[in-house]
This record gives C-alpha cells, sequence and structure tokens, in this order.
C-alpha cells in the first residue's frame, strides 16, 4: 500500500475515534447532570417533608354510657347571728360554743347605764306632762261652767279646750317614748330565736358593746343542726339533667367509707352570673347530727348519655384568649383550629358539648405555635382512633 493511502487510512481511524469520544463524554456529562439534577429535586422534596411538622391525630370518643356528675357541695342549717341592739357593756353570758339552747334561752346579759339613765328621764318628762294635762283639764272645766253663766265667751272656752287637747297629746307622745326606751330595755337580755346550738360567741364579759359605731358585729350564732340542707351549684350545661326530686350520693371526708343518699329539694332556676352555674338545695337526713353545718361533701348525681357529645384527652385543649380550641387536620393536611364547649371534666378525659365530630382528625398533643392553615404531616408509625 502506498504512502498516501496509509496516510488516508490513519487519518479516518484518527476521526472516527474523536467522533466516538465525544459522544462518549458527552453521554457522560449528560448523565452527570441528569443524576445531579434528580437528586437536587430529591433532596429538596426529603427537605421540604422533613420540614414538616409531624403530629399524632386522634378521633373523638362517642359519649355511649350514663356517667356520674360529681361536684363539690356545702352543708348549711338555718343560723341566726345575733346583734345587739342597745349599747353598753356585757354583763355575763350564759352559754359557750356547743352548748344545745332552747328558744327564748337566756344566753347574755348587757349592762345599759345609759339607756337606764334615759328611761328615768323619759319617765319624769311623762310625769310632767301627765300634770300639765291634769291642770289644763281643770282649767277647761271651770271655763266651761262660767261660759254656761255667760261670763266668759266661747272662744275663749274653745282655746282652753284645745290646750288640754295639746298636753293630752304630749302626754301620748311622752308615754310613747317610755315605753319605745322600755322595750329596748328588753333587749338587754339576749335570748335564743329558735331550739338549736350555739356556734359562735364573739364577746366577753366587760366589752363594750357600741350599737352606733359597731353594728355588724354579731355576738352570738344559734345554729339549728336538726335541720341540715346541702347546697351544690349545678354547670349550666348540665342543668337540664337535674330535676326536683332527683337522688344524689354523697360522702364526707370525715366519714371515709360511708355513702349517704339525699333527694333535689329545690332549685333556685337562675344561673348566677359569675359561677354560670344553678345554686339547688338537697334534703338529707340527720338522726345522729353526722353533717356538720359548713362541712364539705362530694357530691354524684348520675346522668344519662347525652347525644352527639364526645370525650378527648385533656392534653388536646388548646387554651387561649380566645377560649378553648382543638386542633384538627383536613384532608389537605392543613390545621383547623375548632372553638369547643366542655360539658364536664372527667380528669383523664373531658366530655365536649359542642365544636367537634365523629369524623374529625384531633391532633393529640398540639405543638406550640400551631396556627390556622399551618401544614403538617400525619404520623404514620402510630395511628389512634
Amino acid at each position: 500500500m502506498s504512502d498516501f493511502s496509509t496516510r488516508r487510512v490513519s487519518r479516518g481511524y484518527l476521526w472516527t475515534s474523536a467522533v466516538v469520544f465525544a459522544l462518549v463524554a458527552g453521554g457522560i456529562v449528560i448523565n452527570g447532570l441528569h443524576v445531579r439534577s434528580t437528586d437536587a429535586a430529591q433532596l429538596k422534596a426529603n427537605t421540604e417533608k422533613q420540614a414538616l411538622t409531624v403530629v399524632s391525630v386522634i378521633s373523638p370518643i362517642p359519649v355511649t354510657e350514663a356517667g356520674l356528675l360529681s361536684l363539690p357541695g356545702r352543708f348549711e342549717a338555718p343560723r341566726a347571728p345575733i346583734y345587739a341592739r342597745v349599747s353598753g357593756y356585757l354583763k355575763s353570758w350564759k352559754t359557750e360554743i356547743g352548748t344545745p339552747v332552747k328558744a327564748g334561752q337566756l344566753l347574755a346579759e348587757i349592762d345599759t347605764p345609759d339607756l337606764d339613765q334615759q328611761i328615768l328621764q323619759a319617765k319624769a318628762e311623762l310625769a310632767t306632762t301627765q300634770a300639765n294635762a291634769v291642770l289644763s283639764e281643770n282649767t277647761a272645766k271651770r271655763w266651761k261652767s262660767l261660759e254656761a253663766a255667760n261670763f266668759v265667751s266661747s272662744q275663749a272656752v274653745e282655746e282652753k279646750v284645745g290646750d288640754y287637747n295639746a298636753k293630752l297629746a304630749a302626754v301620748n307622745a311622752s308615754q310613747a317614748n317610755v315605753n319605745r326606751l322600755l322595750s329596748l330595755k328588753n333587749f338587754a337580755r339576749i335570748v335564743s330565736p329558735f331550739d338549736g346550738v350555739v356556734t359562735a360567741r364573739n364577746t366577753e364579759v366587760g366589752a363594750l358593746i357600741n350599737t352606733a359605731s359597731d353594728p355588724g358585729r354579731e355576738l352570738f350564732v344559734v345554729t339549728d343542726t336538726k335541720l341540715q340542707r346541702l347546697y351544690v351549684s349545678i354547670p349550666q350545661s348540665q342543668v337540664l339533667s337535674i330535676r326536683q326530686g332527683s337522688k344524689a350520693k354523697f360522702t364526707l371526708p370525715s366519714l371515709p367509707g360511708k355513702v349517704f343518699t339525699a333527694s333535689v329539694l329545690t332549685m333556685s332556676q337562675a344561673i348566677n352570673t359569675n359561677s354560670g352555674s344553678m345554686l339547688i338545695k338537697l334534703a338529707v337526713d340527720t338522726p345522729r347530727n353526722e353533717f356538720l353545718s359548713g362541712g364539705f361533701a362530694s357530691v354524684s348525681f348520675d346522668i344519662d348519655a347525652a347525644a352527639d357529645r364526645f370525650t378527648l384527652p385533656p392534653s388536646a385543649l388548646i387554651f387561649s384568649k380566645a377560649g378553648i380550641a382543638v386542633a384538627t387536620v383536613n384532608p389537605q393536611n392543613k390545621v383547623e383550629l375548632k372553638p369547643i364547649v366542655i360539658a364536664r371534666d372527667h380528669g383523664s378525659k373531658v366530655e365536649i358539648l359542642s365544636g367537634v365530630q365523629a369524623g374529625d382528625k384531633v391532633i393529640e398533643n398540639p405543638p406550640d405555635g400551631v396556627a390556622q392553615g399551618d401544614t403538617v404531616q400525619i404520623s404514620t408509625v402510630e395511628a389512634k382512633h
């Protein structure tokens, strides 16, 4: 083969090799760019996925069984705070706290020197007015006899009769004043208004009693311990579950293990604006005076299951200035905050009156700062229903 032919073959081989090399290099570059683009997209997706807050969701549990409504109660008995009606010094007291007393029994006596002097003065004024009235009456009689003999005019007689009537009115006023002071003197004896027990004594012998400057200070308190009543405040959401005659059970801290019964006697039929509850009174039987006035009791009512009510754990609740709410997750994995109304708190769970439905996905432990519209990821590790 000639040198020229040899050079042409060598040149063609080199050209073919260069083309093949260029194609291989271009394929490597394109593949590298594709792998890098794919890895970047995957990394971005993974980063965005990891940036989402992972939450566990639960479903509200319908209330299907009757439950107990447990509320604190307070025993109260008819009590009469006894105040002083007259000023003076306590002369003596006859009963100590815890002493049974009868209606009208003497509790204490007050020494009233000022009142005694007022009574003496009033009696003296009464005697003066009576004497003036007698004199005026005699004068009027004489002038009437002179009128019959035509020695005085009828007008003069009428004046004397009018003076007598004025003196008689003064006698009546003085007598009324004496009677008033004597009635006040009767209050120097402090007596029990009814049968009961002295549950408080707030005075001592020799103590100054001034009704003008200290009108609200009670000296004694008498309580009818045989007529105990149990008072309970029912939340407004449960008012319709309780009615007159409903039965209740209650326990006392002082008598552990004992369960007593009571029945609803009356209901106030009004909601207290401060507490949002209704006060009810229950009648209890106290044959042995086991219940102390002012004592605490734990009262339980049997409540029927309410339709369309659900329970949730307390950890699912969100407390804010706007009120109580729960965070739910919609099909687009967006957070929706729903205000709720709590019917009862059972401790380990709360009964929801309104705000949630059976199909809601409620976040079990809402993260701090969760807001309306946040995108979250539902955990697949643990699914709760």
